[in-house]
């Protein structure tokens, strides 16, 4: 399912935590406490709607009451799920700032000019940020989004220089 373009992933459900139907939620947000600071969240397909109340940092996240959870089967039933918001919830960023979820979408030229793919994702697994392209014929590449790979990121044309490093 393609996420809404009006919707930003700011959090996902990593499973229950206890047996009171509180969940370990992993935050997305730049200050990970400001997942609770838009109002409530929503899953993808905007189905549900939550209410988020941190009780407690624990390793990877926070535990979390979510409204309407009550038990550990609720909680375990949301494992996986991301939560959304509204992005004009957000508050507009700064000049040379972005979301990822501006990314998706954008148009990938080489140093030169010449289109090499779309940016389809961007990805987090814990040693720094990833760009995930779709390249011409349907192939996707991974390449790191750090300033010497990505120098130029051009929300409003809608487009980003990547230097694709060399693949060994």
């Amino acid at each position: 399912m393609a996420t809404p373009k009006h919707l930003v992933c700011v959090g996902a459900i990593a499973g229950a935590f206890g047996v009171r139907g509180e969940v370990r939620v992993k935050s997305f947000t730049a200050d990970p406490e400001d997942i609770t600071a838009y109002g409530p969240l929503v899953t993808e397909d905007e189905s549900k709607s939550f209410d988020v109340t941190l009780t407690r940092a624990v390793k990877g996240g926070f535990a979390a009451k979510l409204s309407g959870v009550g038990s550990k089967e609720a909680a375990d039933a949301l494992k996986g799920t991301r939560l959304y918001l509204p992005r004009e919830r957000l508050p507009e960023p700064e000049d040379d700032e972005f979301y990822y979820a501006d990314l998706i979408g954008l148009s990938a030229f080489d140093p030169g000019g010449v289109e090499i793919g779309k940016v389809r994702a961007v990805h987090d697994h814990g040693a720094g940020d990833v760009l995930e392209l779709r390249l011409p014929g349907g192939a996707d590449r991974l390449v790191p989004f750090t300033a010497e790979v990505v120098p130029t990121v051009d929300i409003a044309g809608g487009r980003l220089v990547v230097d694709l490093p060399d693949e060994t």
